[in-house]
């Protein structure tokens, strides 16, 4: 399981690197992973774009049990240690799921969601397992994104939910 000591280590210029520390230079942009001590960052991130909440489930508990099931969520990092995105990855089993892929509305069209994606591509691709997800039809902008990664349009089925019993 990864935990809050591995950080993945973005430049705007996508090199990566790992470290083992907090701490980033000014002006650059770390993708790490979910420590708890984010939640609350992380929550204003999602309304900020609109993504999830609690009324969906997506709870601070909801996060550690499925990071302990097998997904990662990472956070976007700005300098002075603001949260500014986010990607979460959730395994059923057999393949991951891509949810709540989100920025901050004054740090969008800066490549941050593409940084995220790749992270959470990456996941998959060492796990050797499929990666899904939802999105809007009408959100085109993160449509031409996971198009670009290589996601098609799956096509054959409508997605339901029940939210409450």
């Amino acid at each position: 399981m990864f935990g809050c000591g591995i950080i993945v280590i973005f430049a705007l210029n996508g090199m990566m690197m790992e470290k083992q520390e907090h701490t980033h230079p000014p002006g650059d942009l770390i993708i790490r992973d979910y420590c708890p001590d984010d939640h609350q960052s992380v929550v204003a991130v999602w309304d900020a774009a609109g993504l999830g909440g609690a009324e969906r489930g997506d709870t601070s508990d909801a996060i550690e049990t499925s990071i302990g099931l097998g997904g990662r969520m990472f956070v976007a990092v700005a300098g002075g240690g603001r949260v500014v995105g986010t990607s979460w990855v959730t395994y059923d089993g057999r393949r991951m799921h891509l949810h709540h892929v989100g920025v901050l509305p004054s740090y969008r069209r800066r490549g941050i969601g593409r940084l995220l994606s790749v992270a959470s591509i990456r996941y998959a691709r060492e796990r050797n397992v499929q990666m899904k997800l939802e999105v809007h039809r009408t959100n085109t902008a993160a449509l031409a994104l996971y198009r670009s990664l290589g996601f098609t349009y799956l096509g054959d089925y409508d997605v339901y939910i029940i939210r409450k019993y």
